[in-house]
């Protein structure tokens, strides 16, 4: 069996139970060393064999497949392999050479990013939506060209913006770019390492974006947050309105507790 299993956002905590399971099972373990820390690597049995796919191509990680064909291998993708995680080529190879393969799902970067700033990113009537993209740099060919940061950003929704901090000037333009609705005075967060022990927060706009990046030197295992919904408040869900009825709950007058369930369920015996 080969896992591709999400390593989380970087604090070996935050790989799921599953996660953790596979890699103290595996055989071989295969990780990039610029992108998960080598703490989580302590969930592998000590007799693994451990490949820094940091060095490899795709061939080579390819290669320590094909070599031990009854080994479990772990493929430790950072945060969450469904994202940025390059992996369908792996399962493409897996299903033509008829592999035995399984995808978990990781805790990503962008939830621990929220997390460590202590916000919601979908407020109700600021922003109900979250583009998760990136630009278009050394890869642009894998870029369809209808996704332009300034398209998504015509919603004025949170745009969580991965791999690019290395190109600020570009990645400001592009923000700001029209159709946007963003301007400079629009909220923007920094987020290094999230999760990490050295983990690290700027608070900027838009239009001091550029150069807060920067000044910062980061290029790489940054998250690039942007909306009005950072620095909203005030808001109320509608969900846990008094007189917002669903499956669960009745209808009841504001302030009153009649009706509403206790917040606890019996077991069964």
């Amino acid at each position: 069996m080969i896992s591709f299993v999400g390593a989380g956002p970087g604090a070996p905590d935050l790989i799921t139970l599953r996660g953790a399971a596979r890699l103290s099972a595996a055989d071989a373990v295969v990780w990039a060393s610029s992108l998960v820390p080598e703490a989580l690597l302590a969930h592998a049995s000590a007799s693994a064999e451990v490949f820094d796919s940091a060095t490899m191509t795709l061939e080579d990680v390819l290669a320590v497949y094909a070599s031990r064909p009854g080994a479990a291998i772990v493929r430790l993708h950072s945060g969450d392999p469904s994202l940025y995680g390059a992996i369908q080529e792996q399962i493409d190879w897996c299903v033509a050479n008829e592999r035995e393969y399984e995808i978990v799902p990781g805790v990503s970067s962008l939830g621990a990013a929220a997390a460590a700033l202590g916000r919601e990113l979908t407020l109700p009537t600021v922003a109900q939506s979250v583009v998760v993209t990136r630009l278009a740099t050394r890869t642009s060919a894998s870029m369809p060209p209808a996704e332009r940061l300034g398209t998504f950003a015509s919603t004025g929704c949170t745009i969580a913006v991965f791999l690019s901090a290395a190109r600020p000037e570009e990645l400001e333009t592009e923000l700001l770019a029209p159709p946007s609705a963003y301007t400079d005075a629009t909220p923007a967060v920094i987020v290094h390492r999230a999760s990490w022990p050295d983990e690290e927060i700027i608070a900027t706009t838009v239009g001091g974006l550029a150069a807060e990046l920067r000044r910062s030197g980061w290029t790489k295992t940054v998250l690039v947050l942007v909306g009005p919904a950072l620095d909203g408040g005030g808001t109320r869900s509608h969900l846990y309105s008094p007189d917002f009825a669903h499956a669960h709950r009745r209808r009841s007058a504001p302030g009153s507790t009649a009706g509403r369930p206790a917040g606890r369920r019996s077991r069964r015996r």
